[in-house]
């Protein structure tokens, strides 16, 4: 039996999931992506879920973070950088304005690629900043 190889996901691609993923903030991922502002796309998803946590909607931030993390598995450096470097990095925000109890459930929820990425930045933090 042959394996399909599934096709790496670049800035363009990943733009399309994001549109289908958020369907609320479509209008603005295409503003955002005429201005190939893929930075600026990342921070609106982030936005969104900030939302949704002041809402306490946990179980859907859960589901929006797991399918980042399809995106994060099979993208190009370029889209798993920014969701490193904005996406997850947000976690600390979302981590300060959490109940305790749903950001435990967050992190429970949080997929181990993005829970050893989130451990490293909180490790480099500290030795940087002190934080």
């Amino acid at each position: 039996m042959m394996k399909v190889q599934m096709q790496t996901i670049n800035q363009k691609i990943a733009v399309e999931y994001l549109k289908f993923f958020y369907p609320r903030l479509r209008n603005e991922i295409m503003q955002l992506s005429v201005q190939d502002n893929f930075a600026g796309i990342m921070q609106a998803t982030v936005n969104y879920l900030k939302g949704l946590l002041q809402e306490s909607k946990i179980n859907i931030i859960a589901h929006h973070i797991k399918l980042m993390d399809g995106l994060y598995r099979n993208g190009n450096s370029y889209v798993r950088t920014m969701i490193e470097n904005i996406f997850v990095r947000s976690f600390e925000s979302f981590k300060k304005h959490a109940k305790i109890a749903h950001w435990k459930l967050l992190y429970q929820y949080m997929p181990v690629s993005f829970q050893i990425i989130y451990n490293e930045q909180q490790k480099q933090d500290q030795m940087y900043f002190g934080k």
